[in-house]
């Protein structure tokens, strides 16, 4: 079966334009103008990612994007940004508003389709992954779930990939670059900053259970996960 990916970009001319590289990638596409289209768009069906414009007309994109991970239904979802964008600052703060990607206009329809690829291909490793358990901390893999306890923790499917990396390599430390090929695939370029952002992420995601500290800097070498809270 193709993966379904909703395109949510409120110019015909740029979905037009995605939805034909797409068609060619063997994916299928479907079409959202603004953030209401894209709501009905998955209550029919949720997609397999979404490619998401940075700027809507009523709601921006990173509005939308932090609205369908706090989202029960939507929170799994791969979200890849398309924004003109190029600033590092506003690259970050796409990041840290959920997506798991980004796309910097003009892009080409190979870059954007790479990059899908890459990004349903770490998903697919997501749903393979068994469950772990490190101290306090629990990974469900079935149900792709977190638990600190019998406390359910919400991550997002980036820091969920991150978390589940460092609980399978607790008590080793790791430099951004080697958690950039491992967690994000060494055949697509991405930042090393794009590793500070989630680290924040799932830190803070940590924060109510008191258990962010598993997540420790080494300074100088990079970061390590340990049970061991200092």
């Amino acid at each position: 079966m193709q993966k379904r990916i909703l395109i949510v970009d409120d110019e015909p001319a740029i979905r037009d334009m995605v939805a034909f590289a797409l068609r060619k990638g063997e994916y299928e596409p479907v079409h959202a103008g603004d953030a209401r289209e894209a709501a009905s768009a998955i209550a029919e069906r949720v997609p397999d990612l979404i490619l998401l414009d940075w700027m809507l007309p009523g709601s921006s994109g990173l509005e939308l994007a932090r609205r369908w991970r706090r989202d029960d239904l939507t929170r799994d979802i791969p979200i890849i940004m398309l924004t003109a964008r190029g600033e590092e600052n506003d690259r970050v703060s796409g990041l840290e508003s959920g997506v798991d990607d980004y796309v910097v206009k003009p892009f080409s329809a190979r870059e954007l389709l790479a990059r899908i690829k890459a990004v349903l291909r770490r998903s697919r490793e997501d749903e393979d992954d068994g469950s772990v358990t490190v101290g306090k901390l629990r990974i469900d893999g079935g149900a792709h779930r977190v638990y600190a306890g019998d406390q359910s923790i919400h991550v997002g499917p980036t820091e969920y990939r991150l978390l589940h990396f460092f609980m399978t390599h607790a008590d080793r430390v790791y430099s951004r670059t080697q958690l950039l090929d491992h967690v994000w695939g060494g055949n697509v370029y991405v930042e090393e900053r794009t590793v500070d952002v989630h680290i924040r992420r799932l830190r803070k995601a940590l924060e109510p259970t008191g258990l962010e500290e598993m997540v420790q800097t080494v300074r100088g070498s990079g970061y390590r996960f340990s049970a061991a809270i200092h």
